[in-house]
């Protein structure tokens, strides 16, 4: 890997999510260079820049420094079309937080611009390259389960408990679909494709909530849950598998993740798509109960930038990124398109595909940090 040149990165936004992606990409990705980071709050700013090493800088700085190929924006997603759009004009590529956009023209016209611009553009999440995930499209490719008929993926939590702890979850882009319901919708997509037709029910329950919390300055003041708490819908993919998603904030805390594929051979279960790692369990004919598989794949912590990690080397490779636009694209058109057929009451029909991710290499068990085997795999 050493005679490849690093790709000199930039991070906008230094919120909380920052962290372990500064920690992973100045210390886990040898073909990664952080040149600095940027945010609107500059005590957030400081904090991130002193922890790790890299420079703080302004956006137009990072805009105008030609020696910045990629630009990380894990900016509050109300703002990610405006920041991802200056990063593409700057002539930049760009790898987004989650989601791609807030509506569906938003993002095609972002996919568009990195187009003419011949600019890479990946998106999160980026979990889907994990093990768990990996493993679990191994042995569905393999042909262990059969062919599969259908697939199901569920998750619970607590709408304004998160609100009171991240603001953000309660407007634009923090619902349980755009939010977290993406990370299932994604595994799902890396591993069967793009689909063919969703349908849906989507509701925001009890919007108006207090402030709880006695110890926060806000104790007691009211605000407003604009995002969607509820999310329930199907889908159908062109080769005639179906699948469902149970999306519910309107619930309680202690998340239950679920995603479960259905086979003419077997079942099998998949772990929490939000994590790398996991594991992954199967019940074949004739079985009674689960066993779980051995993991064919690396990438078992919190490995999150691994996505831009992967499109720098796609950079150094000439290849596209496994993170592409055009999955992202798909992944929240699913979505808004079962917000849609809620709205119009009818079926609403897929307009973007993508092409279904190549694998990872398998094998690659070692250890996790310092120009491992496991950053080998992202240049295969």
């Amino acid at each position: 890997m050493g005679k490849f040149k690093k790709v000199k990165t930039a991070v906008v936004g230094c919120g909380m999510i920052s962290g372990i992606y500064l920690e992973n990409m100045t210390s886990a990705f040898d073909i990664l260079e952080v040149a600095g980071c940027c945010d609107v709050i500059k005590e957030r700013m400081e904090d991130r820049a002193s922890k790790y090493g890299v420079r703080q800088m302004s956006l137009e700085e990072i805009l105008n420094d030609k020696s910045i190929e990629l630009v990380l924006n894990i900016t509050d997603p109300k703002n990610h079309h405006l920041v991802s759009s200056q990063v593409l004009n700057a002539g930049k590529h760009l790898y987004s937080e989650k989601p791609i956009d807030l509506s569906v023209e938003g993002a095609r016209e972002l996919a568009a611009l990195a187009d003419k611009k011949g600019l890479l553009y990946g998106n999160a999440p980026d979990t889907f390259m994990g093990q768990a995930i990996q493993t679990a499209r191994f042995y569905i490719d393999s042909g262990l389960i059969g062919e599969v008929t259908s697939v199901y993926a569920a998750l619970n939590r607590d709408a304004g408990l998160l609100a009171e702890r991240f603001p953000f979850t309660a407007g634009p882009g923090g619902g349980i679909g755009l939010d977290v319901g993406v990370y299932y919708v994604t595994a799902i997509l890396s591993i069967l494709g793009p689909v063919k037709e969703v349908s849906g029910f989507v509701a925001t329950r009890n919007p108006e909530r207090t402030h709880y919390f006695p110890a926060e300055e806000n104790f007691g003041e009211k605000f407003t849950l604009e995002a969607e708490n509820l999310v329930v819908g199907s889908f159908i993919f062109p080769g005639g598998v179906m699948g469902a998603i149970h999306f519910n904030s309107s619930s309680i805390g202690n998340e239950k993740p679920q995603i479960v594929m259905y086979g003419t051979e077997g079942i099998l279960y998949m772990s929490d798509p939000n994590c790398f790692g996991g594991e992954v369990k199967v019940i074949l004919k004739g079985q009674n109960e689960p066993v779980t598989l051995p993991p064919t794949h690396g990438f078992t912590e919190n490995h999150r930038g691994i996505g831009p990690a992967e499109l720098a080397w796609s950079l150094r490779l000439g290849r596209k990124p496994r993170t592409s636009k055009e999955m992202a694209l798909h992944g929240l058109e699913l979505l808004l398109g079962l917000y849609k057929s809620c709205e119009t009451r009818r079926f609403y029909e897929m307009t973007s595909s993508f092409e279904r991710p190549a694998p990872l290499p398998r094998g690659h068990l070692g250890p996790s940090y310092g120009g491992s085997p496991l950053e080998a795999s992202l240049a295969v």
